[in-house]
């Protein structure tokens, strides 16, 4: 009977996790339609009526079309940030310059500690993906929350898994703190892909974070 319970909460707790998932990813499509239609979309049709005000004003005033095109290039440049900015919401641009290793070696900077095993190109996108907001989201934790002086960072990839690991030496988590949403984020990261993630204080202090995530799947981003 008690065994029976144990799955039963174990099932629900499952498509709890599965609902929060599918919730959170239709929000976030949710907000880049919203950002493509309500921002880009019209600073975009803004911009060529902007063009179309100059065209008529270079033929009766120059200077006022000179004023107009130079605002037009500033917006030009507003628009640029905010489709990089999108772009880097999607997929960070140095896992296709870099890699894997190298995007989360120069994320990491100097003041972690990065050890690679095993050949990390040929990964799945989403694989990637998630692996690097995990290590970023840790990196984040440990020199912004847990006031670390040393974070030792490493990935490693099995015949059908890769794993990251994040200890750092900062403060740990108290017993009694709930986990924020950067940390429940990790966790979810991991479930989305059907990985794991979890974020302990280890005995001999700190924060460690251990995600595994499989390597074979086909799953959109």
């Amino acid at each position: 009977m008690a065994d029976a319970a144990h799955a039963v909460r174990l099932v629900g707790a499952l498509r709890r996790s599965r609902e929060r998932i599918v919730t959170t990813r239709e929000e976030e499509r949710r907000r880049l339609r919203r950002d493509l239609h309500d921002g880009l979309g019209q600073s975009l049709s803004g911009m060529a009526m902007s063009i179309n005000a100059a065209r008529h004003s270079l033929r009766v005033s120059p200077e006022t079309a000179e004023r107009m095109l130079s605002e037009l290039r500033s917006g030009m440049d507003s628009v640029t940030s905010d489709i990089r900015h999108l772009v880097y919401g999607l997929r960070p641009p140095t896992l296709d310059e870099l890699g894997l290793a190298g995007a989360v070696a120069e994320m990491a900077g100097s003041g972690a500690t990065v050890e690679v095993r095993g050949e990390l190109s040929g990964l799945p996108a989403a694989t990637e993906v998630a692996a690097y907001r995990i290590a970023q989201e840790a990196l984040t934790n440990a020199r912004k929350h847990a006031g670390a002086t040393t974070v030792r960072l490493s990935l490693e990839r099995g015949e059908d898994f890769l794993s990251i690991r994040v200890h750092d030496d900062g403060v740990g988590i108290p017993a009694e703190r709930r986990l924020g949403i950067g940390l429940a984020s990790m966790r979810e990261r991991a479930a989305e892909l059907g990985g794991t993630c979890m974020i302990t204080t280890p005995p001999e202090g700190g924060t460690m974070v251990e995600a595994v995530l499989p390597v074979n799947l086909n799953v959109e981003i």
